[in-house]
Parts: structure tokens; sequence; C-alpha cells
């Protein structure tokens, strides 16, 4: 896995009533600080990619749908340097993904409905703060397939 990224399974909690889903609490090794929560929705086969911030960190979680979310590491320093890691997260596999500031990143909705994705994030939105690419910009070694 590229360096800095974790993946945690979340909790459950499910009844006859509905459930709840934990994503993130401020006891957590992986909690930084609060910027802001933001969700996306994500369209079938639609893809949002991709983004680079320079010193947001991202916690997300897939409530509802499911997605394809891809990481690529272009930092010089890393040990990771050059690794593309793809997970598909949401219904099936409920999960946090921390994705740290530096590293590309993206996800297709890959669900016959509307995805959610939910962004607990370390900053407040600033589009100062963030690089994009083109989701088929070539200087990422990626081809987000259907």
């Amino acid at each position: 896995m590229i360096k800095g990224v974790s993946v945690t399974p979340l909790k459950q909690i499910e009844d006859a009533r509905g459930k709840v889903m934990h994503m993130l609490r401020c006891d957590s090794p992986l909690f930084e600080r609060f910027g802001e929560v933001y969700f996306s929705v994500v369209n079938p086969g639609a893809v949002k990619a991709w983004k680079l911030h320079k010193k947001m960190a991202l916690n997300l979680a897939v409530p509802f749908g499911r997605v394809r979310l891809v990481i690529y590491d272009e930092r010089a320093d890393s040990p990771t340097n050059g690794r593309v890691d793809e997970f598909e997260i949401g219904n099936g596999n409920y999960c946090l993904v921390h994705v740290p500031p530096l590293l590309w990143s993206g996800f297709m909705g890959i669900s016959e409905g509307i995805t959610i994705v939910a962004n607990c994030a370390s900053e407040m939105h600033d589009p100062a703060e963030a690089d994009q690419l083109s989701h088929d910009d070539t200087r990422i070694p990626y081809r987000w397939a259907q």
C-alpha cells in the first residue's frame, strides 16, 4: 500500500429500523483536525479525478453505493513513488480510507445508481490548496475502465 494510506473497516449497527454507520471519531489515530465534512454525489460510471491536496488529508467513506477509489504516489522522496493503489469501497466493503496530502486521488461510480462519498477533511476547502488533472491525463499511469 502507498505510504501513509490506510484502510480501516467501519462499524455498522443494524436493527429492524435501519442502521448507524460509523465514520471517524476524534479519538481515532487517523483524526488530525477538523476542517469540514462534505459529500460528493457520483453518477454511475462518472469519474471524478485527479486531485492532489497540498495540505488537506482526506478521510473517505462511502455510506451509499460503491466507488473505485484510485490513489497515485508521485512524491519524489516516497518509498512508494510510482505506485498506484485501487480500492472498491462502499456497499459490501464499508471502510474509512485515509489519504494524506500530496497524493493524487480520484474515484469512479461503480453502482447502478448514485453513490455518496463522505469526506471528513482536515482542512476547509480552498481551491488554491489543490492541483487538478484531467481523468485521462497520461502523467498518471492509470486508465479508468467502465
